[in-house]
């Protein structure tokens, strides 16, 4: 099965202007994948690196839930070297979106791919953290991104993959 199949598998539908596979699980499945700045039709997709591991989205979407945008926008905000993580990854977010996009616009004229992190306008305000776990996953030393993940341990699951632990719920559920 072919990345791309997998990652439909994993999220569930197909994947957006999926362009390539930047980070997999211990057991060889993708787990970040590397969206272009704009889908097939023109549309920005302005999630540069998108989580699919299951595992791993199920975990920080735990910490959505409890509150974990507000508290880590609250924590950037006060500390200043997770501030400045913030800020790097997030110039560097707007250059690789432009790399990606090599000159061409899409039905936005280029607006979104000054966008960060997670498409936001205003980087300092956190909208998903599974975005800021991504880009940590794809672009290791993201301090921020790091942290979220830490929150989220442990990353993989210890005893099998969880994406065939998930085909066999399906399977027995047919």
């Amino acid at each position: 099965m072919d990345d791309a199949a997998v990652v439909a598998l994993e999220l569930g539908r197909a994947p957006r202007a999926f362009r390539r596979v930047v980070r997999r699980c211990p057991y060889g499945r993708p787990a970040v994948t590397e969206q272009a700045p704009y889908d097939a039709a023109g549309e920005p997709f302005p999630t540069t690196y998108y989580l699919t591991c299951p595992h791993i989205v199920t975990a920080v979407s735990r910490i959505e839930a409890a509150g974990g945008v507000e508290r880590w926008s609250e924590a950037a905000a006060a500390d200043p070297e997770l501030r400045a993580s913030l800020a790097t990854a997030t110039e560097e977010q707007r250059a690789v979106r432009r790399e990606l996009a090599g000159g061409t616009h899409g039905h936005d004229d280029g607006a979104s791919l000054e966008l960060g992190i997670g498409g936001v306008a205003t980087p300092e305000r956190l909208k998903c953290l599974h975005a800021h776990a991504a880009y940590a996953l794809a672009r290791p030393g993201y301090l921020l991104g790091e942290r979220i993940l830490a929150e989220a341990e442990p990353l993989w699951p210890a005893e099998e993959c969880c994406l065939e632990a998930l085909l066999r719920r399906r399977e027995a559920s047919d």
